[in-house]
């Protein structure tokens, strides 16, 4: 069996051993898993390669970037404003915002923002990955748009640019960019080895992501008003994007963030523990109360699939990922599979970030053996 390194409960014996099947096989290059319950470390694994060829290993300090789970620290930074009474998430964001009015916007409510219906889910054409990395003015012309669907009736997955819109608002609010926001009162604090992109001096142990097959998007098919068409070429973003310099200088919430399964689950215990991490209070118990506000529950118009959201988070529903109990819990994972999951009734968080991307839209059979595999150990 392929080398897992760390330390794991006698209770997540299945996690351990199916993390090393797919390490043998070559389901995953390099991965980390993490199981926090209460504060108490369970599981904390890592293994397999950083690079194609297996020459350099993952080690416990390799970091990765991880997609759209990203989002989940971008929408804690937002939480931690209307904890502080700083943000309303029933107020229109223009009263933070004032230029978001334009173009009908003026009625989009901040909550709409976290929930992906505000009816702006990308840039309007033309549009290039290299867009995103400037902040004044991606968000500008993102101000600027007319909305594509009438905002706040259905989510349409903001891929790219939710880090940007929700971002903008961190940065009104707070005075400080998110990225800035994020590791002055988040990461920093509680100690956790993550960023939104990535420092030039930290480049040397990040590991590569290896970009998945084809999304299974006919996009033709769809036409060229469809929100997905929209919101998938606005702009289109190649996998291979986040292994370059300008994405990891870059400052994107929805898609940049750097950290591996531990630190990712540090900061995300926050919402699992009722807001308090190493006596450090992030939220109070009446802010996490926000999340499972349900906002939407039916078709994404981006991803085309059935979603559930409450502010700022995913909540479970039948069918989607059948192994996640419809309970008190809240979810979000990044393109390729990396998955964090907060579970506040059993004060349990869930981790897995890794540099394999896999096929599919929302988590991955990894992702979903790992899960199964938390859920079985926990439930004897």
């Amino acid at each position: 069996m392929a080398d897992v390194h760390g330390t794991c409960d006698g209770r997540f014996e299945a996690v351990r051993s199916a993390l090393a099947r797919n390490l043998d096989s070559g389901e995953e290059l390099g991965a980390s898993l993490v199981v926090d319950i209460d504060g108490e470390i369970a599981v904390d694994l890592w293994g397999g390669s950083c690079d194609q060829a297996g020459v350099i290993p993952w080690s416990e300090h390799t970091i990765t970037n991880v997609w759209s789970s990203t989002k989940t620290v971008t929408s804690l930074a937002a939480l931690m404003l209307a904890d502080r009474g700083e943000l309303d998430v029933d107020a229109p964001v223009a009263a933070y915002w004032p230029e978001f009015a334009a173009n009908g916007k003026q009625d989009v409510l901040v909550r709409h923002l976290l929930s992906h219906s505000s009816g702006v889910s990308g840039l309007d054409q033309p549009a290039v990955v290299e867009d995103l990395y400037d902040w004044q003015k991606a968000t500008s012309r993102m101000a600027a748009q007319a909305p594509w669907w009438e905002p706040g009736t259905a989510s349409g997955y903001h891929a790219l640019n939710y880090g940007h819109l929700v971002g903008e608002l961190v940065r009104r609010v707070s005075g400080k960019p998110l990225k800035q926001f994020v590791a002055l009162e988040i990461a920093g604090p509680l100690g956790a080895d993550f960023q939104i992109g990535a420092a030039e001096s930290d480049w040397g142990r990040i590991s590569d992501v290896v970009p998945p097959p084809p999304l299974p998007f006919d996009l033709e098919a769809l036409g060229p008003d469809s929100p997905a068409v929209k919101t998938l070429t606005g702009p289109p973003v190649p996998a291979e994007a986040a292994n370059t310099p300008g994405w990891r200088l870059a400052d994107i919430g929805a898609a940049n963030g750097h950290g591996n399964a531990r630190s990712v689950a540090r900061i995300m215990s926050a919402v699992s523990r009722g807001g308090q991490v190493g006596g450090i209070r992030l939220l109070r118990e009446e802010t996490i109360d926000l999340i499972f506000r349900e906002q939407l529950n039916g078709p994404d118009l981006v991803l085309g699939v059935p979603l559930r959201w409450g502010i700022g988070y995913g909540l479970p529903m039948p069918g989607l990922l059948p192994w996640i109990p419809d309970e008190r819990i809240c979810f979000w994972g990044g393109w390729g599979g990396s998955m964090i999951i907060m579970d506040t009734g059993r004060r349990m968080t869930i981790s897995y970030m890794m540099n394999k991307m896999a096929p599919g839209i929302i988590g991955s059979d990894r992702s979903a053996a790992y899960g199964q595999a938390i859920y079985d150990a926990v439930s004897r």
